[in-house]
C-alpha cells in the first residue's frame, strides 16, 4: 500500500498550553520517522525500576479518521538504551478513530535497586510513528489452499 505522505494531513489538538512554549511535537529532522512527544507533567516524577507503568499525559490529541493509516506509540531509543525507559505494553497503538489525549505508558527496565529515572515537565519520553495499515477480510477453512516451506513448523522451526 502507497500513501502519499503529502496527501496525508492530521489535526492536531492541543490539551497542554505549554507546548506552545516547548514546541508542538514535530520531526526532529527530516528523516526521522517519528515525532517527539513530551511529558506534559506538573512536576518532577521519578519512575522506579520494575514498579508498575506510569501513564505521562502527551498532551495532544490527534484525528486521522482514516482506515488506512494507525499510529504507534515507541520509546525513544536513546532514552530505551541509556535509561532503560520503554513503554509498559512495548507498543501503543493509537487506532484511527481514537481522538482523546495519547497518554505515555512509561515503564523502567533497569534491575531493582538501580537508579530511579527522573522525568521532568517538557522532557521528550517518546515518539509518534504513523503506518499504513492493511484491514483484510478473513475466511474460516478447514485447511489452507496453499502450502507453505515451513508449513505448520512453530517457534524455532527454522533454526536458532
Amino acid at each position: 500500500m502507497d500513501i502519499p505522505s503529502d496527501d496525508l494531513e492530521f489535526e492536531i489538538k492541543i490539551r497542554d498550553p505549554r507546548l506552545f512554549d516547548w514546541g508542538i511535537p514535530r520531526y526532529q529532522t527530516e528523516l526521522s520517522a517519528g515525532i517527539d512527544l513530551f511529558a506534559c507533567v506538573e512536576t518532577a516524577i521519578e519512575i522506579h525500576p520494575q514498579a508498575p507503568a506510569t501513564l505521562i499525559p502527551s498532551g495532544i490529541a490527534i484525528q486521522m479518521n482514516r482506515p488506512d493509516v494507525a499510529a504507534f506509540l515507541l520509546a525513544r531509543s536513546g532514552l530505551g538504551h541509556k535509561k532503560g525507559l520503554v513503554l509498559g505494553q512495548g507498543v501503543g497503538t493509537i487506532d484511527a478513530d481514537y481522538t482523546n489525549e495519547i497518554f505515555i505508558s512509561a515503564w523502567l527496565r533497569t534491575m531493582p535497586g538501580s537508579e530511579p529515572l527522573t522525568i521532568l515537565p517538557g522532557d521528550r519520553i517518546a515518539q509518534l510513528v504513523f503506518l499504513p495499515i492493511l484491514r483484510p477480510t478473513l475466511k474460516v477453512v478447514e485447511r489452507f489452499s496453499a502450502s507453505t516451506q515451513r508449513g505448520d513448523g512453530g517457534f524455532g522451526s527454522t533454526g536458532v
